[in-house]
């Protein structure tokens, strides 16, 4: 089943999209918003899923095109966006750039910030930022969303508190980030708006991709019409939605709609490309003693997209431009 948010108010309204992303049809008869079918997922998804069936079978008087351009982000707004870092070879890279080793305990513990979630940019929209020096870069990624997921969760049993799989621009201002790690308090200033797909996807509509806790195909980064990587977001995880969950979990619940990101999607083969620019500029500073790609400026622009075995989009593609606010 293939859900989005039609941009209306802060919230949106619900829709049922098929399996093709070319029709759609408004479901706000069995849950008005996405936030709403999320609290009272038991009761509402045996009639989604047969709306989807319907949709399907072309049966429904209200079915229209799908316009991704219409959408807003899946949940407009969320509770909670938790973010982790769960591709060490993005890690390590990073690190390595600074003359700094990783930590023994990155192995079993998950690197994880608090995004911004009160507001979300949709798939489409543009990314304001009011100055290139600051050093605009997208970040590829897939998140899920879950129910309510009780504190303490076992990492064995936190994969079926997900009810849906979609992407993520993680944007970062890569030049700010340091003089606020440096305070020892995190990210805020360094780290805007997210923007998401289009569309949210049940994990059993996604087949024998979902594997494992992870979503096991390519992540297609395109900038400025050129693409620059398309790693598969299932190799080199380390640590799985599940842990990921769980981790977040540790010491409190989280409600129904708080979504987790798996950090920028990364492969220790170079081959297949990077999912952020920072990315390929350590990977400069390391091997030649500078780093030489630049960062985003305004006008570029960045599609993300991911592809099924027979070569169409599943999400939709997240296809934005940066704009000065």
């Amino acid at each position: 089943m293939k859900l989005a948010s039609q941009r209306s108010g802060r919230d949106g309204w619900l829709m049922v999209v098929s399996r093709d992303l070319g029709r759609c049809a408004a479901a706000t008869e069995i849950a008005p918003t996405m936030q709403y079918a999320l609290d009272n997922w038991a009761a509402v998804e045996p009639d989604l899923r047969q709306m989807a069936s319907d949709l399907e079978a072309g049966v429904g008087a209200d079915i229209m095109a799908f316009d991704p351009r219409q959408c807003a982000a899946p949940l407009p707004r969320a509770y909670q966006i938790a973010d982790g870092s769960a591709y060490l070879n993005h890690v390590e890279l990073v690190r390595r750039a600074r003359g700094a080793e990783m930590p023994p305990e990155f192995l079993h513990d998950p690197l994880m910030y608090q995004a911004v979630s009160d507001t979300i940019l949709g798939p489409c929209d543009p990314i304001p930022v009011t100055s290139e020096s600051y050093g605009i870069d997208f970040e590829a990624e897939v998140a899920v969303i879950v129910g309510d997921v009780p504190m303490g969760v076992a990492a064995d049993e936190a994969g079926e508190y997900i009810r849906l799989v979609m992407l993520m621009n993680d944007v970062s201002l890569r030049n700010l980030i340091p003089a606020e790690l440096a305070k020892g308090f995190g990210f805020f200033q360094s780290k805007p708006p997210s923007a998401f797909s289009p569309v949210a996807v049940t994990p059993d509509a996604l087949g024998a991709a979902w594997g494992g806790g992870k979503l096991n195909l390519p992540l297609i980064s395109t900038l400025n019409g050129q693409e620059v990587g398309r790693p598969d977001a299932g190799m080199d995880m380390q640590f799985d939605f599940p842990a990921l969950i769980a981790h977040a979990a540790k010491t409190r619940p989280l409600q129904a709609g708080c979504i987790i990101g798996s950090g920028t999607v990364s492969n220790r083969d170079r081959s297949r490309g990077i999912s952020c620019l920072a990315e390929i500029r350590m990977i400069e500073k390391i091997e030649g003693g500078e780093s030489k790609t630049p960062f985003m400026s305004f006008g570029d622009t960045i599609r993300i997209e991911m592809m099924d075995e027979a070569g169409r989009s599943i999400f939709g593609a997240i296809d934005q431009k940066v704009i000065k606010a």
